[in-house]
C-alpha cells in the first residue's frame, strides 16, 4: 500500500512539474509560422546575394548540384614541346581541352604539336563520354577521333581510339591528373600507340600550368615529348 502511494504521487509531482512549464513557456508547443522564405532580411541583403535569390525561387538539391556540376573546366592550352628523339629539337603545341556539348558527358578535344625544325607534326581531334557524373573526383571516358602523325621517317593518319583516366584533386580545374592510351589505326600495320600523362595546377583562376609526357610506338618508330603548357579556362 505504501508503495503505491510513492507512485502515485511521483507521477503526480512529474505531471504538476510539466504543467508549469509549459504554463511558463508556452512558445514550446507551438508550430513555427515562419519559413525560410520568410525570414527578415533587407532588401539590399537579398539583391547582393544571387544565393539567397535563388534559394528564395526554389530551394536546390546541392547533392545532385554537386554530383553534376563538372570538377574540371574546358581548356585553351599553348606551350612548349620538347622531343626526345635524336635532333628533333624543340617545338609548339596548342589546342583546346574538354569543350563541353550540353551536360551529357560529351566533351570535345582537338590539339596540334609540330616541331621548329619540321621533322615532327601531329594534330587531330577526340570526342571523349566521361562514363560517370561529371562532378566525381575520378573519371573515366573512352575516346575516338582522328589523328595525324608525320615524322622524318614515315607519316601516317587515321581513326584514334582509346580511354582517359581523370583524376580530380581539386574541383574547379585547380588541379588534376590525366592518363590517356589510345590507339591509331588499330589493327593494321601503321598502327601507333600514343600514351599521354599529364599534370596541371591552376596559377590563378582562370590560369593553369601543365606539365605532361607523350609517347608514340609503331612498329617503325619510337619517338617522345615532354611539355610545359599554360593553359586559359574561360
Amino acid at each position: 500500500m505504501r508503495d503505491q502511494l510513492r507512485d502515485q504521487l511521483s507521477i503526480f509531482c512529474f505531471g504538476l512539474g510539466m504543467s508549469l512549464l509549459l504554463v511558463a513557456n508556452p512558445g514550446w508547443c507551438e508550430t513555427p509560422s515562419k519559413s525560410a522564405q520568410d525570414l527578415d532580411l533587407s532588401p539590399e541583403v537579398i539583391k547582393k546575394s544571387p544565393v539567397l535569390q535563388r534559394w528564395r525561387r526554389e530551394v536546390p538539391n546541392v547533392l545532385e548540384e554537386i554530383q553534376n556540376d563538372p570538377s574540371f573546366r574546358t581548356k585553351v592550352r599553348l606551350g612548349y614541346s620538347r622531343f626526345t628523339s635524336w635532333e628533333q629539337g624543340g617545338g609548339i603545341i596548342f589546342g583546346v581541352e574538354d569543350v563541353f556539348i550540353g551536360r551529357s558527358g560529351l566533351t570535345v578535344s582537338a590539339e596540334y604539336e609540330s616541331a621548329f625544325n619540321g621533322k615532327h607534326e601531329s594534330y587531330g581531334g577526340n570526342l571523349y563520354y566521361y562514363l560517370r557524373p561529371l562532378g566525381s573526383y575520378v573519371n573515366f571516358a573512352p575516346l575516338v577521333g582522328y589523328q595525324n602523325l608525320r615524322t622524318n621517317d614515315y607519316s601516317t593518319n587515321g581513326v584514334n581510339v582509346g580511354i582517359k583516366l581523370l583524376l580530380v584533386l581539386s574541383r574547379g580545374g585547380a588541379a588534376d591528373i590525366s592518363v590517356t592510351q589510345s590507339w591509331m589505326s588499330p589493327g593494321s600495320e601503321e598502327e601507333v600507340g600514343l600514351t599521354t600523362a599529364a599534370i596541371g595546377y591552376a596559377i590563378t583562376r582562370n590560369l593553369r600550368l601543365s606539365t605532361g609526357f607523350k609517347q608514340q610506338t609503331s612498329r617503325q618508330y619510337q619517338d617522345s615529348s615532354v611539355g610545359v603548357v599554360l593553359e586559359w579556362m574561360p
